[in-house]
């Protein structure tokens, strides 16, 4: 019973609005598999056209099938994106706004978690650069449709793993002493700070930014919890990991609420977690550092910084 109602409680928290999204466009990133094909699947049951943003084009025609056969609504596109590709993000700009006449919710989902040290087509680190530069470029290059079609909404998957993080002003690449973990609190302090300074920017726009914790979900933990872990250890690690972690669609809900929940029409700069707001770690609300590293990462992927 004990574990029962631990399950639930870790279950967290359910997006109870019921409000419609027909005639808005939404773009996920990474949403042909776990919560980004979730947030899909919902928003496009509210009556959403949404755009599946994906670096796999296959598997995301396979996740477009079933987002269309789960909702029954059929104005689901696949689009390529590469967040490890500055020149694919900038591709991926210019198709949708060619193709798309408004964007109203743009989710940054998609994400690199704990792996080795790899880098981006342009020489970043690829966590900083998949988890935080792609989607920073995104956000910034498709702005303009966002305030056009305001009322509109950005909204970044972070996670609790930013109250361990440190922006390394000296080393952003890591290239001094890399470690997964290290580089991955980062990156995720970097989409909390980007938020921040992000909304900051908005004020008197009509576009709104807000950050979440999306919690542990079943998705990750094979892949990246359990990895480097002994295979008999893994094996018996697993069966209690997964009483204590989210299935995706729980683990959709904070998105889905982010993105459609009424209240939040004019709340802008804030992290939430179980479709509630919570408090960022102290490092989370520094403003300077936020200028700081929204600066270096406009230099970093050659847009202007606009001095604001």
């Amino acid at each position: 019973m004990g574990l029962v109602l631990l399950r639930r409680w870790l279950s967290g928290g359910v997006c109870r609005s019921l409000a419609r999204m027909d005639g808005k466009t939404v773009v996920i990133t990474g949403a042909n598999t776990g919560i980004g094909k979730e947030t899909a699947v919902d928003l496009a049951r509210r009556g959403a056209r949404v755009v599946l943003a994906c670096r796999d084009e296959g598997k995301a025609r396979e996740a477009a099938d079933e987002v269309r056969r789960r909702s029954g609504n059929t104005d689901v596109v696949v689009e390529r994106l590469d967040l490890a590709s500055l020149a694919s993000v900038r591709e991926f700009s210019r198709r949708l706004h060619d193709t798309e006449k408004r964007l109203d919710v743009l989710v940054n989902n998609a994400g690199l978690m704990r792996c080795p040290k790899w880098k981006t087509e342009d020489g970043f680190e690829m966590q900083f650069g998949v988890n935080h530069l792609g989607h920073f470029l995104l956000t910034n290059l498709v702005l303009d449709m966002l305030k056009k079609s305001a009322p509109s909404r950005v909204i970044n998957v972070s996670s609790l793993a930013h109250r361990r993080g440190k922006i390394h002003f000296d080393d952003i690449n890591l290239d001094q002493d890399y470690n997964p973990g290290t580089s991955y609190n980062q990156s995720k302090l970097a989409n909390v700070l980007f938020t921040r300074e992000l909304a900051r920017r908005l004020q008197g726009t009509g576009v709104t930014v807000n950050s979440l914790h999306p919690g542990v979900v079943k998705t990750e933990v094979a892949r990246h919890v359990l990895a480097g872990v002994a295979a008999w250890k893994a094996a018996l690690l697993y069966p209690i990991i997964l009483l204590l972690v989210k299935t995706p669609p729980q683990g959709a809900q904070t998105s889905i609420y982010c993105a459609v929940a009424e209240e939040l029409e004019n709340v802008s700069g804030l992290y939430y977690s179980d479709c509630a707001p919570k408090d960022v770690a102290p490092q989370g609300k520094d403003d300077d550092a936020a200028r700081r590293l929204w600066e270096l990462s406009a230099r970093m992927v050659g847009l202007e910084t606009g001095g604001k």
